[in-house]
């Protein structure tokens, strides 16, 4: 599974609330510099812009809906805007299965889609574990973040049940010691950048060589 989408290269990073995921893209991005673009996270840009963040089951459904258009209009606009970077996205668009009042089967067939068709958009995924299966406290200066450590946990387990399908799966898992966590995060995106960097050259010097048996003139 390689470049998807015009010859884009995306890595999803993601996982339950206290995962870490945000803090490893950030420097991973100030570490790797402009082969790197950001996706933000698009829940997290609709709720802080005022989008009612509410428990009814409709008003959920109604909210992952735009959520997932969202993603998708935010992995678009990026990638249109440096095409030839590596989009390093917060979250993507499966995640919102995980959220979703009812099956994740639903879900996608609300969104018109399946759960394969959305793991084919990505590259890669790197799976950062909640720090709330280790029992310990999610709160991270998120204030969109309203989950409980047992909601955390849940989630966590259909996320990773989701995204675990993916053929270049990586699993972070919780660490006491929040530096060695990232650490080994950080790691796992650079070889990751790194094999899709090389397969992307390797690509592009197939295609330049001229055809077998066929003539320069």
């Amino acid at each position: 599974m390689t470049s998807t989408h015009n010859g884009r290269c995306r890595i999803v990073l993601t996982g339950g609330p206290g995962g870490g995921k945000t803090t490893a893209g950030d420097l991973f991005r100030r570490e790797i510099g402009e082969r790197v673009v950001l996706v933000p996270e698009a829940a997290t840009l609709l709720f802080s812009g005022g989008f009612p963040r509410v428990q009814e089951p409709l008003a959920v459904r109604a909210a992952q809906k735009a959520i997932f258009h969202l993603q998708r209009g935010l992995e678009d606009v990026q990638g249109a805007r440096f095409p030839r970077c590596i989009l390093l996205c917060d979250r993507g668009t499966v995640d919102g299965a995980a959220y979703w009042p009812g099956s994740p089967d639903e879900y996608f067939e609300n969104a018109g889609t399946t759960l394969d068709a959305e793991l084919e958009r990505y590259d890669a995924v790197i799976f950062f574990e909640s720090a709330a299966v280790g029992g310990a406290s999610i709160e991270g200066g998120n204030p969109i973040r309203n989950e409980s450590i047992a909601q955390a946990v849940e989630l966590d387990r259909k996320l990773r049940a989701l995204w675990s399908r993916h053929p270049r799966f990586v699993l972070v898992p919780h660490n006491e010691s929040f530096f060695k966590k990232i650490s080994l995060g950080l790691a796992s995106l650079e070889g990751i950048v790194a094999q899709l960097t090389a397969a992307a050259r390797t690509k592009r010097s197939q295609r330049s060589k001229p055809a077998r048996g066929r003539k320069r003139k």
